[in-house]
């Protein structure tokens, strides 16, 4: 069990925007940052990240700027993409939370810079597990857990596989929950841990490509049966709760010992004092629940270029990874070789040994519409 008391989390002080964002001149030597995260996130770049790049490099100036939406970034390096094919200046220099394959033929262009070839020193520590491509650096990521109760279950005996969560659920009925799949993430990937389980857990298996109905059909049938097994032993008999945050709350009542969390909304929970300190966390070490990460993008047209790089570069350094954990309540996107030992002591069991992910598109589709009519054809769906 952890000790919760460095999780103090920035409160949000910056709301996102209604709109696509007046875009900033760079000639005036401002590095620009566009995020479409959320406000808590933009909140960390403007008290924690920009101030400490500032101190160790002084004469940088840094703007954050709320973009809204993802769609507000597709605007913007759309708006880039043009200027690169005049040579004007785009008007901006790094992306957060961005994916560059989202605008076809931007990278085949030439518009994003190849983090492998721009001589950022903390590169080799991108934990290779978190790595898509070489245009993105993955910063910060957030990872399903499992939440217990640490009066009621000592944390020696929490289990670490999907089997011994099996068993525990069956041999502590009424004590476990789960949301709908379609209400919250932290459901529905314990939904899809058990499709990985009933298909030799791996996650290549899935892909957006390869979905077909008939695939589905064969490789979620098997995942139902999985479900249907310790359905009887959940809560009130086989109910589910309707969104993450209610599974949180029915964990701070004491009506369920462990239940499926989101890693930054269990972590802000306990620091905000919604979860005791005896709150435990654990992660399955046979196959990780999934997870995700956020990835910061570079302009390779920017006027700023080489301070974005230095932006990028600090951003994967030790300094801010902790406190990606002790601040934001996230995970860090380095290996976990690179955080404070301090902290990786303190979060020994929910270090994964893999981070998993799973495609959307049809398999989500598939995945919700299946679980509704098989494992629970009872649950009215709204």
């Amino acid at each position: 069990m952890m000790n919760r008391r460095s999780f103090l989390l920035r409160s949000a002080a910056v709301g996102a925007a209604a709109t696509l964002p007046r875009m900033a001149f760079a000639q005036d030597g401002t590095l620009y940052v566009y995020s479409s995260s959320d406000s808590n996130v933009v909140d960390f770049w403007t008290n924690v990240i920009v101030p400490r790049f500032a101190a160790t490099n002084p004469g940088v100036q840094v703007r954050v700027v709320d973009a809204g939406d993802n769609a507000g970034l597709r605007a913007i390096g759309e708006r880039a993409l043009a200027a690169l094919s005049s040579g004007a200046d785009p008007q901006a220099e790094v992306f957060e939370s961005f994916r560059p394959e989202e605008l076809t033929g931007t990278i085949e262009a030439g518009l994003w810079v190849d983090m492998t070839d721009a001589g950022l020193t903390n590169w080799s520590r991108v934990n290779p597990a978190a790595m898509e491509g070489n245009y993105a650096a993955p910063w910060r990521g957030s990872q399903v857990l499992l939440a217990y109760d640490a009066t009621r279950l000592n944390p020696e005996d929490a289990p670490k596989t999907w089997d011994a969560l099996a068993t525990w659920i069956k041999a502590n009925p009424g004590q476990f929950i789960y949301n709908r799949p379609d209400k919250g993430g932290a459901g529905g990937n314990f939904v899809r841990r058990a499709v990985h389980e009933a298909n030799g857990r791996d996650p290549s298996a899935f892909t957006v490509a390869n979905y077909t109905d008939a695939y589905a059909a064969d490789a979620l049938a098997k995942a139902w049966d999985v479900l249907l097994d310790i359905a009887p032993s959940l809560y009130d008999g086989g109910s589910y709760s309707a969104g993450n945050t209610q599974s949180i709350q029915m964990l701070a009542q004491g009506v369920v010992t462990m239940t499926p969390v989101w890693s930054d909304q269990v972590l802000s929970a306990i620091a905000q004092g919604v979860l005791p300190e005896t709150t435990g966390l654990v992660q399955l070490q046979d196959l990780a629940l999934c997870g995700g990460f956020s990835r910061a993008t570079v302009l390779a047209n920017g006027a700023q270029k080489e301070a974005a790089l230095k932006l990028v570069d600090f951003l994967l350094s030790e300094d801010i990874q902790s406190a990606v954990l002790t601040e934001l309540g996230g995970f860090p996107g380095v290996s976990w070789d690179y955080v404070d030992p301090a902290l990786r002591a303190q979060f020994a069991d929910v270090i994964p040994t893999s981070i998993p992910t799973f495609p959307g598109g049809a398999w989500e589709v598939a995945i919700n519409d299946g679980w509704y009519r098989t494992v629970a054809p009872n649950v009215a769906r709204d």
